[in-house]
């Protein structure tokens, strides 16, 4: 730092004026590191993985300025190829605490989960914490069992479509928006105008078919024999852990340890030692830590946070619960 003011104060008398800088902080990017979060018995123990599905779902960088960034989907992809390749992991748990997110990056996860099931055998359970709600339980559904915290939320099952009209707004204030399109519907669900008849119907097509795609996730994953169970269970609501589990949305409740005590009967590999990845410079001191990476000790700047999805979305399908939206 001493000699960093040093070089200011020569340029400035020098004449040269103020210097420019190129800031790089240290990146905390690179291969994944096993973190060792409860301790197993035995020289060379079993392990067992827990894997987070937490935060909004969405395949895209998330985070501030000079903050770490990473795509979720990405790295949940790398921590399941990790867990496939390595002979002493013997099963994953998901540490699900997420409301969803987007169509894509929700199936995208959910079809990865059922790749390392049919390509390894290795069981893996689903763990809702706080939240499992849409996306994140589309997600849940590809594990072989799911134990769910008695006060989690579980549910909503079901795609929303979000956008506004802003044209009566701006109609007062004397403003006009007017595209140039290619067809009819090249500016559907445009802020800047209302959404017709046609508009509505193809919108709402495809909100049937992603919905109709989690239906069959479901009903493919859950013995919900009951038609009537069925319809309540996929209308959109959400239920406590408890609740679920009497619908046959999960498998039980238990505690995230319960969890872990499932894989490891699974998999016959008693008192394994449960891991987690993570990059360097994050800090992961039990199995409920956050495995979210801190800028490396070295920097020292300003942490400005901006939310991964503020009140206002990306326009999109969504499986995602978000009450007030």
């Amino acid at each position: 730092m001493r000699c960093f003011l040093i070089a200011v104060l020569a340029g400035l008398a020098s004449g040269c004026g103020v210097p420019s800088f190129l800031i790089t902080p240290v990146s905390h990017a690179g291969g994944l590191r096993e973190q060792v979060v409860r301790r197993g018995k035995g020289l060379s123990p079993d392990k067992v993985v827990l894997i987070e599905v937490e935060g909004m779902l969405l395949n895209a960088q998330s985070g501030g300025f000079m903050q770490p960034s990473e795509n979720a989907v990405s790295r949940f992809v790398e921590q399941m190829d990790k867990a496939a390749q390595d002979p002493r992991v013997k099963a994953v748990v998901l540490r699900v605490n997420s409301p969803g997110g987007t169509v894509a990056a929700s199936d995208i996860l959910y079809q990865r989960v059922l790749q390392f099931r049919h390509a390894t055998g290795k069981p893996v359970i689903a763990a809702p914490q706080d939240v499992a709600a849409s996306g994140a339980y589309y997600v849940s559904c590809a594990a072989d069992a799911i134990v769910a915290h008695p006060a989690s939320i579980v549910g909503s099952i079901g795609v929303i479509y979000q956008t506004f009209d802003a044209s009566g707004t701006m109609g007062k204030i004397g403003l006009k928006s007017e595209a140039i399109k290619s067809g009819q519907h090249k500016d559907m669900g445009s802020i800047f105008r209302p959404l017709d008849d046609s508009d509505r119907k193809l919108m709402q097509a495809m909100v049937e078919e992603y919905y109709g795609r989690f239906r069959t996730v479901v009903t493919a994953s859950r013995p919900i024999a009951d038609e009537q169970k069925l319809a309540m269970a996929t209308d959109g609501r959400v239920f406590t852990g408890t609740e679920a589990a009497k619908l046959g949305l999960v498998d039980a409740t238990g505690m995230l340890d319960d969890a872990i005590d499932l894989a490891e009967q699974m998999a016959g590999a008693r008192d394994a030692r449960v891991v987690l990845y993570k990059r360097p410079y994050g800090y992961s001191g039990s199995i409920y830590a956050s495995t979210e990476m801190p800028a490396a000790a070295e920097y020292r700047g300003m942490e400005l946070k901006l939310p991964a999805a503020g009140p206002l979305l990306p326009t999109g399908f969504y499986y995602l619960w978000r009450p007030g939206m």
